[in-house]
């Protein structure tokens, strides 16, 4: 019997991009599955294509009762092994144009909803002494990177949270990964935020030009698998990190001049 056989997964932002394709891969390894996003029609296509044995639950992360929907969750099988605490948004406008609203819905998607959902099933984790979380970070999380300062200031948060919590928590038999991927050949950059909080509406060529969606999840399955606390899936960017760690000069010179080329 595999790792995930019967595993029941939670996985948000399941309707798209990793979000889909964990919910694909996880399929084939015989695991039940929670499917969590805001589009129900999306979904249905996603459990579809998936099959095997999966529950949706459409939910928006920003606006509805996250301990309710965390209680319709536990409700689906009766317990959960695993959350993967996949939805986030990006951003692309410079930080000065950024109206303060659109600040706060980076953070609410991409720190606040992670944070409430791991919260929420904490107690159920304890219960069982078992239980993992799974966070998307991402490369921003590690630097700051161009048009993207308050994605980035959320993923640097998110970083912060679950490093801290893989250090302090007391629960026999659980375990949080941290996934920090670069540019995945997904269509995040077409739901990006503009400055006044409107979809970007563009296939970014970095992203398009990223790394296959498979083989990014493919990693952070075996991440899974193999109980790792961080998972890096990335390119040029695990370079520029190093630079960013080692080089701090040449770090800012890069970034800048990736900034001033989108």
């Amino acid at each position: 019997m595999g790792f995930f056989t019967n595993k029941v997964i939670w996985i948000t932002g399941a309707s798209s991009g990793l979000g889909e394709e964990l919910a694909l891969q996880l399929a084939k390894e015989n695991a039940r599955l929670i499917l969590t996003a805001r589009n129900r029609e999306a979904l249905t296509t996603v459990q579809q294509k998936a099959g095997g044995e999966s529950v949706l639950l459409p939910a928006d992360l920003e606006k509805d009762d996250l301990q309710q929907l965390s209680a319709a969750a536990l409700k689906a099988y009766g317990h959960i092994d695993i959350l993967i605490n996949n939805a986030g948004i990006t951003q692309r406008s410079m930080a000065e144009d950024t109206q303060p609203a659109v600040d706060r819905r980076l953070m609410e998607i991409n720190f606040f909803a992670p944070v409430t959902l791991t919260k929420s099933l904490l107690p159920h984790f304890r219960e069982r002494n078992t239980g993992m979380v799974v966070v998307m970070s991402s490369m921003a999380g590690l630097m700051g990177f161009p048009l993207r300062t308050s994605y980035a200031a959320a993923k640097h948060a998110l970083q912060g949270y679950f490093e801290t919590l893989q250090v302090e928590h007391t629960i026999p038999g659980f375990s949080a990964m941290i996934v920090s991927p670069g540019r995945i050949n997904t269509p995040i950059s077409l739901h990006a935020l503009t400055a006044s909080g409107e979809a970007h509406n563009k296939m970014d060529k970095g992203q398009a030009n990223g790394i296959p969606v498979d083989v990014c999840v493919r990693k952070i399955v075996a991440g899974m698998r193999n109980g790792k606390q961080r998972v890096i899936v990335a390119r040029s960017e695990r370079l520029l990190w190093l630079f960013h760690k080692l080089v701090p000069p040449l770090y800012y010179y890069i970034a800048r001049k990736v900034g001033a080329n989108q």
